[in-house]
């Protein structure tokens, strides 16, 4: 069968191309892969099936071009995927023009959100046939086999004589070395390293992916939904399997990787032996990870350094210990501090810290506490983001009880905590003292530890036109503006916040006021896709 899977992105947010094209032909933008539709087309095509790639990302392939394709080439199947709920209206957007234009072909939606709230997506949706629950590998292959009669297919949602059914779901496989390696050749786009998330600062222009090789993560944060969706559950790909998808990309001419895992820093043994197969084998592939502070870990980041792992990112979230016990990040400042230590001790090139603002019980002093705390770890990165609610996380459980959000006409929205918590600080207090405390914290970084800071700027600048790095340097000290600059249209902000910010207004708009705005959008792009023809640099808009 042929399968068409999308990657649904915010179009906001698109990476711009570069003026030249990768040396394959291939546009170029910066972000992350699509490792999700990449991997099931792995599996389709290794069971025989026919699968085609679109991810929004590429300028080149726009929702109407998309459906053009569905109508030619007439799939038995077209799969959106999409992480959150500030992709979800855009789905939802895109799946009922798919509907419009072609009344018969079956629509599966799958991803965390949809995983989390399929019932009453599909209720919400009804344009889409299916919607499916938790790992898509094996689930996609059974539905194709079933496609006309699912209700043994295990982890579906999909409607029978009006009524929504949920099939049982699916045990959580474990055995991940069974999948074939993700299907990246297949999608004709080329990924630029930037920083994920929130610092739009180029890392290399070395031909760039992704990797997961474990998926979960069973600690409690009140802010996210990854414990929920995989049941509170860690599986791990074997250590062989890793360095042989390394080996693989390195002999495919990638010369970075970042790995997607929620917390790679779980398990030494398995880190120990991926290091060692890393140095036997020879590679030079750089990497880079994501994980909590407090692992038991930390002995191997001499032995990560040396097989060429460039970057850790970890979740501090606050500098204030009141503010990480109310976020139920069961770690210490100690902790923090020590395993930051740890890592640039060991020769980590690049540590980067995630920081959230606007936190339940947060005062003006615990922000500030936060910068101060930033400014004395030896970070190399960091951002600050608003924290912001959504369904599927213990604080949408929270403020359910607290009667702060509806569970029946909220669940698709998105939320800055700040707006509907009393218990935190005002927005434009925050901002107020995010723009003070970042101010501190890169002065401080400038005479304080000048080496370090000359180091991460001679990288960008090796990829980086000089006034977008004093952007990401002196936006701080810019003050306040009406309205977005044309560098702030380009560059959208040096802080996720922003960008966070933006989405959780759109997920409230009606459908009617949100169809308005993606026009609007996509004027806007086509102009600044236009102006970018004109300059020589590739435009600071992260993909997410």
């Amino acid at each position: 069968m042929r399968v068409f899977l999308i990657h649904v992105r915010d179009p906001q947010f698109y990476a711009l191309p570069a003026k030249t094209r990768a040396k394959n032909g291939n546009i170029r933008v910066m972000g992350f892969p699509p490792i999700g539709i990449m991997s099931l087309s792995s599996v389709l095509k290794a069971a025989g099936h026919d699968c085609v790639m679109f991810d929004q990302a590429n300028p080149e392939t726009p929702n109407d071009v998309i459906v053009e394709e569905i109508k030619r080439q007439k799939p038995a199947l077209v799969g959106l995927s999409f992480l959150s709920t500030t992709s979800y209206p855009y789905a939802k957007i895109l799946a009922r023009q798919i509907r419009a234009a072609d009344s018969t072909v079956k629509l599966a939606f799958g991803g965390v959100f949809a995983s989390l709230n399929a019932g009453l997506v599909k209720l919400q949706c009804p344009e889409v046939d299916f919607v499916c629950r938790g790992d898509g590998e094996q689930l996609l292959l059974d539905l194709l086999a079933q496609l006309d009669a699912p209700e043994t297919v295990g982890g579906l949602t999909w409607m029978k004589d009006g009524r929504v059914m949920t099939n049982p779901g699916r045990p959580m496989e474990r055995h991940l070395d069974q999948w074939p390696f993700p299907d990246r050749e297949s999608l004709r786009l080329d990924f630029i390293e930037s920083m994920p998330l929130d610092v739009p600062a180029v890392l290399s222009m070395e031909r760039f992916t992704t990797m997961q090789t474990s998926r979960g993560c069973p600690w409690p944060c009140v802010f996210c939904d990854i414990p929920i969706f995989n049941e509170g559950k860690w599986r791990a790909r074997s250590a062989a399997h890793v360095v042989a998808e390394l080996k693989y990309l390195e002999a495919n001419g990638y010369g970075a990787v970042y790995f997607v895992d929620d917390h790679f820093l779980l398990q030494p043994k398995r880190i120990e032996a991926i290091c060692n197969g890393v140095t036997q084998e020879h590679l030079t592939i750089q990497w880079g990870i994501e994980g909590r502070v407090d692992s038991v870990a930390q002995h191997l980041f001499p032995a990560m350094a040396q097989a060429h792992c460039r970057t850790v990112m970890f979740g501090i979230e606050s500098g204030s210990q009141k503010i990480l016990d109310r976020l139920k990040k069961e770690q210490t400042l100690e902790e923090v501090s020590q395993a930051v230590s740890n890592a640039k001790q060991a020769g980590i090139e690049i540590v980067h810290g995630f920081f959230t603002v606007g936190n339940p019980d947060e005062t003006v002093e615990d922000m500030q506490a936060t910068f101060e705390f930033a400014a004395r770890l030896p970070l190399d990165t960091f951002g600050f983001n608003r924290l912001c609610v959504y369904r599927g996380t213990p604080l949408w459980q929270e403020y359910v009880k607290r009667g702060l959000v509806n569970d029946a006409t909220d669940w698709y929205k998105y939320f800055k905590c700040s707006e509907i918590d009393p218990t935190c600080l005002p927005g434009e207090v925050i901002n107020r003292v995010r723009q003070q405390g970042l101010k501190h914290l890169l002065l401080y970084k400038i005479f304080h530890h000048p080496l370090q800071t000359a180091r991460l700027l001679r990288r960008f600048l090796r990829f980086m036109p000089v006034k977008d790095v004093l952007y990401l340097i002196f936006k701080p000290f810019l003050g306040q503006k009406k309205g977005a600059t044309k560098a702030e249209v380009l560059s959208r902000a040096v802080e996720h916040a922003e960008m966070k910010d933006a989405a959780a207004q759109l997920t409230q708009l009606s459908d009617e006021r949100l169809l308005e705005v993606l026009e609007t959008s996509r004027q806007e792009r086509v102009r600044l896709q236009r102006d970018s023809e004109h300059r020589r640099e590739i435009p600071m808009v992260p993909a997410r």
